[in-house]
């Protein structure tokens, strides 16, 4: 919803403005121009990216646009919490520990906090390091070390989309330029076809508008999306630090009550409970479990 309401600001303020100062809305149609411009991004994009930067690119465009409300967050993080508490406490079991990580999906124990079983690469991590905890004894130190690294690898390749699209919002008034010159060149042209002066201005603001064009997706569209890209992986970045920090703290031998509140700490200031509101949930945990 507010993604939808800054758009609209935007279109208002932009589109607005210039009609209340005698502007003619039909002049802005340039269907040429936005084709020579949206398309060399649109190719400059596909020639510079990967295929797999593309398709993360588009998923993280929907998570923008289907982007959690605050109860749902707040509930993610609920779940996230209990279900690394209910490990824990199966940790000390490997076999039964097993059992739950090797096939998640199919867990009884996941399948209770269905938030996170629908994030892949936040499950992915969490049932790969209990593997790993669950294969042999390492240490506090060697743990941290091994998921540091990954979070590093995991983190690069989050963010490729976000810089890609900043690169392309960068040139974006390049190729408004590009636009604008081709449009230049053809009202040249057209002197030699014995157009008047006033068939040469309209062309010539004709072409001008491939230049309004590429500035206005750079700061008005492309960047801001690139913006808000950049801070859904800092969401998902925080979710999977919490678990790195829990399962530190747990092999350092802390309680597994302790290991949840270090990684409860980590979590975004918008959607972090209070230690009261996790003692309350695990409360309520064991309580069914008794």
């Amino acid at each position: 919803m507010q993604q939808i309401f800054g758009i609209l600001v935007v279109m208002a303020c932009v589109f607005g403005g210039f009609m209340f100062m005698g502007g003619n809305f039909d002049k802005l149609w340039q269907p040429v121009e936005l084709l020579i411009i949206v398309g060399a991004a649109a190719g400059a994009m596909v020639l510079g990216n990967p295929r797999h930067v593309l398709v993360e690119m588009g998923a993280q465009l929907r998570k923008v646009v289907t982007i959690r409300k605050r109860a749902t967050n707040k509930e993610f993080q609920r779940q996230l919490l209990l279900l690394m508490y209910e490990l824990l406490n199966l940790g000390r079991d490997l076999k039964a520990l097993d059992s739950h990580v090797e096939a998640p999906a199919d867990s009884p124990l996941f399948q209770r906090y269905p938030l996170v079983l629908q994030d892949p690469p936040l499950l992915a991590f969490i049932v790969d390091n209990f593997r790993l905890m669950a294969m042999g004894k390492i240490s506090a130190h060697e743990l941290e070390s091994v998921m540091e690294h990954e979070l590093l690898a995991i983190h690069e390749d989050l963010e490729q989309p976000s810089r890609s699209m900043k690169k392309i919002s960068d040139a974006m008034p390049g190729f408004g330029i590009v636009a604008a010159v081709l449009g230049i060149v053809m009202a040249m042209n057209s002197i030699n076809e014995g157009a008047s002066a006033g068939e040469l201005a309209e062309k010539v603001g004709a072409a001008m508008i491939g230049t309004f064009i590429g500035i206005f997706f750079c700061y008005g569209v492309l960047d801001p999306l690139s913006n808000l890209i950049k801070q859904v992986v800092k969401a998902e970045m925080s979710d999977l630090e919490c678990v790195k920090v829990v399962l530190i703290a747990f092999a350092a031998g802390k309680p597994a009550l302790l290991a949840i509140d270090s990684g409860r700490r980590v979590m975004q200031l918008t959607d972090k409970p209070s230690f009261l509101q996790l003692e309350g949930w695990i409360g309520s945990l064991d309580g069914v479990r008794a």
